[in-house]
């Protein structure tokens, strides 16, 4: 084989650019975006790990350990913390899915689809279990009218 060959053939090789593993960094992974989720929630109630985690029936150490993002949890662990304060499972997956919409797409405001409507609220129950004081709104049933 030529040089000339031997050099035509390294040309064709793709140039350097990011390895698909270099791509995938950037994006979190699940365990992290829900541990956060978990964590921040827990610190906006003023809770402490010890009390969640008695909560939830979930040991102390592993609560530690899912809210850093270092262990993957079960649906059913999630649901349990989730519950411990005073969320349900899809309140943790909303929390959740807000920290991985960039905020540059967040901020961006979206074009209207449909003319807005005007909804007239007919009554508000408020649920039982109200969340401790200064944690966040409490939590109710909101009856629109037709």
């Amino acid at each position: 084989m030529s040089n000339h060959s031997a050099h035509q053939k390294r040309d064709a090789r793709p140039g350097p650019g990011p390895r698909p593993r270099d791509r995938a960094a950037k994006e979190p992974l699940w365990r992290q975006v829900v541990g956060g989720a978990l964590r921040g929630e827990r610190r906006a109630q003023g809770r402490t790990l010890k009390e969640v985690s008695e909560a939830a029936r979930i040991s102390m150490p592993y609560l530690s350990e899912i809210e850093r993002g270092r262990k993957e949890a079960s649906s059913e662990v999630l649901a349990a913390a989730a519950g411990a304060l005073g969320l349900s499972l899809a309140d943790l997956l909303a929390l959740a899915q807000r920290d991985l919409v960039p905020a540059e797409r967040r901020a961006r405001p979206e074009a209207p689809s449909a003319p807005a409507a005007t909804l007239r609220v007919a009554s508000v129950t408020r649920l039982p279990g109200r969340p401790p004081a200064g944690s966040g709104p409490a939590r109710a049933e909101v009856r629109l009218a037709a």
